[in-house]
């Protein structure tokens, strides 16, 4: 049976990581793209509660030899707002994709992007609803980036995806180096890098005096030298990470120390 795959991301329908993506996925079932109409970067797991939302069916494309069709679609709202309909779209068909993928985004979403990341946003949502799902970024905000690295290996890592997949309420973050395939000096599981923004805001004065500030910042690395199991870390050091994120974020070992302190009988 063809698998059901379900396309997200936070560029805009515009980007071309999203088209770049659609069509190596059609490689394993059939798309569905619900993107949004503007970009969405930064919006992580944010909704659209104070207006109606509008879907509009772009086109299709066919089915060919090796190829599965995909279906085209843009909404007014958030890559979660998109992943919603797009999963809700599935429902009303009797049916729930057996895969959500998004990206590609331009830009890296390793380290502390991965909070903020409307790319993860849609991907947690599928996650929520017990989809494996998984997303994609390659390190560079370039409008139209090379993507061989992600032509050359996506085969290696989707292999090893459909033969041994996350458990259910994991998702995965899959950040690109920006170089070419022979530069990679391998792909490996990582963790969330430790790091932050500071110095984020620059002071200006409009034309009508008043005070507006511009969201700009720093990265701060908190790594040390000697971790390496840092993504951003290892992803500038040429290797493609992959992080599993869970929809749960409890941390359960201070949950059991702390019930052990604060003694609340």
């Amino acid at each position: 049976m063809t698998r059901e795959i379900l396309l997200i991301n936070d560029d805009s329908i515009n980007a071309v990581g999203l088209m770049h993506l659609a069509n190596l996925f059609r490689r394993y079932g059939d798309v569905t793209v619900v993107a949004p109409k503007e970009p969405q970067s930064a919006k992580s797991a944010s909704l659209t509660m104070d207006r109606p939302l509008h879907l509009k069916h772009l086109h299709n494309i066919e089915a060919e030899e090796d190829l599965g069709m995909a279906r085209v679609y843009t909404l007014d709202g958030t890559p979660c707002d998109c992943a919603k309909m797009g999963i809700n779209m599935f429902i009303d068909e009797g049916r729930m994709p057996d895969l959500l993928i998004s990206g590609i985004n331009h830009g890296s979403n390793a380290s502390a992007a991965a909070i903020y990341s409307g790319t993860l946003g849609a991907t947690k949502e599928g996650a929520l609803y017990g989809i494996p799902s998984i997303g994609f970024s390659i390190d560079t905000h370039d409008e139209f980036p090379d993507f061989s690295i992600i032509d050359y290996y996506l085969d290696d890592i989707m292999d090893r995806f459909f033969d041994s997949p996350p458990k259910a309420g994991t998702f995965l973050n899959i950040n690109f180096p920006d170089i070419s395939p022979e530069q990679v000096r391998g792909i490996t599981m990582a963790r969330q890098g430790r790091g932050r923004w500071h110095k984020e805001f620059v002071r200006e004065i409009d034309p009508r005096g008043r005070e507006i500030y511009w969201m700009v910042g720093e990265f701060l690395n908190l790594a040390g030298g000697a971790e390496i199991a840092d993504d951003h870390m290892l992803v500038h050091d040429g290797y493609i990470t992959i992080v599993p994120h869970t929809v749960d974020t409890t941390d359960y070992a201070e949950l059991e120390r702390l019930s052990g302190r604060w003694d609340f009988e």
